[in-house]
């Protein structure tokens, strides 16, 4: 295990939304504060700051994870996708699961949205056709003090009903 001396900065790099980036961390800095204060991905938020309530929730080599349970160190050389990612080669501005949040109002005031659309776009690409309560088992892991949930449910169970009418559609005209 590497050892990191706690008083020099020490320069990490990984890839960030596909794009490498390099910056320079102190030990102790978490990857939620390096992301959004020398990094820029300010959509990661940071709620509580002990993994309890999942609004710093990102991907690191493709696994959700909360960002404040991780130092900034500990992500040299990873993949990070942040929800300023996720909408990445898509034709609009919002990719189909911020689309379905928007249709169906699964947002209030936005704190923890991020980290629950990540947690979301995680548990789609594993998980085709969820049920409700296989929905509200993944989001239990979110503290979200505005929505109720309902929506939320109801949009990711769209996005799973879409995605298998468009595989659907892909293996018909195939």
């Amino acid at each position: 295990m590497k050892r990191y001396d706690k008083n020099i900065e020490h320069s990490i790099t990984l890839t960030l939304n596909g794009v490498a980036r390099s910056a320079r961390a102190e030990s102790r800095m978490l990857l939620s504060d390096f992301l959004r204060h020398e990094l820029g991905a300010t959509g990661t938020h940071v709620g509580c700051e002990h993994g309890v309530c999942g609004a710093c929730t990102v991907r690191i080599d493709g696994i959700a994870m909360r960002s404040c349970l991780q130092l900034a160190v500990q992500a040299e050389g990873c993949n990070i996708e942040t929800v300023e990612g996720l909408n990445q080669g898509c034709p609009d501005d919002l990719n189909d699961l911020q689309q379905a949040f928007k249709r169906h109002h699964a947002l209030q005031c936005g704190y923890c949205t991020a980290g629950i659309l990540m947690s979301c776009s995680d548990y789609l690409g594993r998980v085709s056709m969820p049920t409700r309560d296989q929905v509200r088992e993944m989001l239990s892991g979110h503290l979200c003090r505005c929505t109720g949930y309902a929506t939320i449910v109801d949009a990711v169970l769209d996005v799973a009903a879409q995605r298998l009418e468009n595989a659907k559609e892909k293996v018909k005209h195939a």
